[in-house]
């Protein structure tokens, strides 16, 4: 297989919020999750306590298309098969999905963007019910991941047929502050609203107010809406209610709808703790500029936003004031400032500045996708010509950047045997470092022992394993690390194999 184009991120994902961790995804996907439609399929994933839907009735036609096919990048594109999922059953690959690690090396999330957006046949099911299941994984990772524009357009491509489907479209039009288009959907098929929490919003975002107050006193005293959207619901519809109640306190489980209701009284919710997909909802001009650079942060050191978005907001204007965030924002505009002039001394200094500004909150392979390229060849002294040279490994130039300096040091010289994929001579100190030299100091020949029982007819399921093996065996666990990468190199993933092998260095040890 060719090297998949769109598996060239440079950004890891989003580790940790700023203050405290955030929720997981099962937390936040919408209340309607709770009951499962008869007869449609059933998620994985444990379910949210909260209302159910409206209409607990779906109808699944045999011989309905599947999902599962749908993609965003073409066989031409990614390099992919078209079969690359063989013969695994669709529920476990949907399950593997699933169960990736989130803390990926940012060669590794761009093969997971790919596996996720590829347009791919569908897996093998035994029964229509499990019609899907790969499709929805596939969805609710990217929403994991901060992906919702990705996810939007996937969805987009579904169409709203499957209450399933349009529960997730429904939560990300909510988060992209699309909801006008949403609600004007269950305007035309009431049926398909996900909660009646969910119809009773839209009602009143069409105007019809009166009908959205019978209807939520309806579902009330049917049971159908928790007492916490009660409360919520109750302000959003009386404003004049929302002001003498004060205060609310955050609901439970901070769902998309709850969000976006919370905000239409005058209450917002920061973000930082709550999934990474609420971040997107910050971005707006609406938003203050620190919420805009907090919110831009995290989801570029998910890879799951433009580089270039976040300089725009760092060059944006001075910095207010001192301390982290603003301190990153001096530093990086100081270091863009120095690149624009030229002048060697300038960035000289500028840039281990920057470089120890972005490193502690893991956005250095920010720092490689926006200036790397600038810096290849530089002659620039001391510690600033070493950072300089790992950052300009840190691009999809790699190889030629590799070859515009010429390392001293037994670390640059690995480095540079590793983009240039010979590592035959190239010294090796410590484990780590032996164990990504034996992987490319030969051709793989046949498939590693852990990957035996899965090739040649489910590779789909065997590179979802290495990503996993690769992602935890660079922590220490170095066999797994020597089989994953071994796995990608003989599937033909050999810019992503290497490049990995790179970022782990880059990314392990300060330069």
């Amino acid at each position: 297989m060719a090297d998949p184009a769109a598996a060239q991120s440079t950004t890891p994902v989003d580790a940790s919020a700023t203050t405290g961790s955030p929720m997981s995804a099962i937390d936040w996907l919408s209340h309607s999750l709770a009951t499962t439609p008869r007869g449609g399929s059933t998620s994985s994933q444990a379910p949210v306590t909260g209302a159910g839907g409206i209409e607990d009735i779906a109808v699944l036609s045999l011989d309905a298309p599947s999902a599962d096919s749908l993609g965003l990048l073409t066989p031409d594109r990614t390099g992919l098969p078209r079969d690359l999922w063989g013969k695994t059953p669709e529920p476990e690959l949907a399950q593997a999905l699933r169960a990736m690690p989130l803390d990926q090396l940012p060669a590794l999330q761009g093969l997971s963007l790919t596996l996720l957006l590829a347009e791919l046949n569908p897996p093998q099911i035994e029964t229509p019910a499990q019609r899907n299941q790969l499709f929805l994984a596939r969805i609710d990772r990217l929403l994991d991941m901060g992906a919702l524009e990705q996810a939007n357009a996937l969805l987009g491509q579904a169409g709203t047929a499957s209450p399933e489907i349009f529960r997730r479209s429904f939560d990300v039009a909510l988060l992209l502050g699309q909801e006008n288009r949403a609600c004007k959907i269950i305007e035309r098929t009431p049926g398909i609203a996900p909660s009646y929490a969910a119809r009773v919003f839209c009602l009143a975002r069409n105007g019809q107010w009166d009908t959205a107050e019978l209807t939520y006193g309806t579902g009330s005293a049917l049971g159908q809406i928790p007492a916490e959207d009660q409360s919520l619901l109750e302000q959003f519809l009386d404003p004049a209610l929302a002001e003498e109640a004060g205060d609310a306190p955050p609901p439970d489980h901070v769902t998309p709808l709850a969000f976006k209701m919370m905000e239409a009284i005058g209450q917002p919710l920061p973000t930082a703790t709550l999934p990474l997909a609420f971040a997107q909802a910050d971005l707006t001009e609406n938003n203050g500029w620190k919420s805009q650079l907090e919110a831009a942060e995290r989801l570029a050191r998910a890879g799951v936003l433009d580089p270039n978005q976040l300089l725009g907001l760092y060059t944006e204007r001075k910095a207010a004031a001192s301390g982290a965030l603003w301190d990153r924002v001096s530093a990086v505009s100081a270091l863009d400032d120095a690149l624009e002039s030229g002048k060697a001394d300038a960035i000289a200094t500028a840039l281990p500045a920057a470089y120890d500004a972005m490193a502690p909150e893991d956005l250095v392979p920010v720092l490689g996708t926006l200036f790397g390229d600038r810096l290849a060849g530089m002659d620039l002294p001391g510690r600033a010509g070493r950072i300089a040279y790992e950052l300009s490994l840190l691009t999809p130039n790699y190889e030629e950047n590799a070859l515009k300096s010429a390392p001293q040091s037994p670390r640059a010289k690995l480095l540079k045997a590793l983009a240039a994929g010979d590592t035959g001579t190239a010294p090796a100190t410590g484990a780590r470092d032996q164990v990504l030299k034996s992987v490319f100091d030969a051709s793989p020949a046949a498939p590693p022992a852990r990957y035996e029982s899965l090739l040649p007819d489910q590779l789909g399921l065997a590179l979802i394993e290495a990503i996993g093996d690769v992602s935890e065996g660079s922590k220490g666990d170095y066999p797994r690390l020597r089989e994953g990468l071994s796995l990608l190199r003989l599937a033909g993933l050999e810019t992503v194999a290497r490049r990995a092998a790179i970022e782990m260095i880059v990314l392990g040890d300060t330069p």
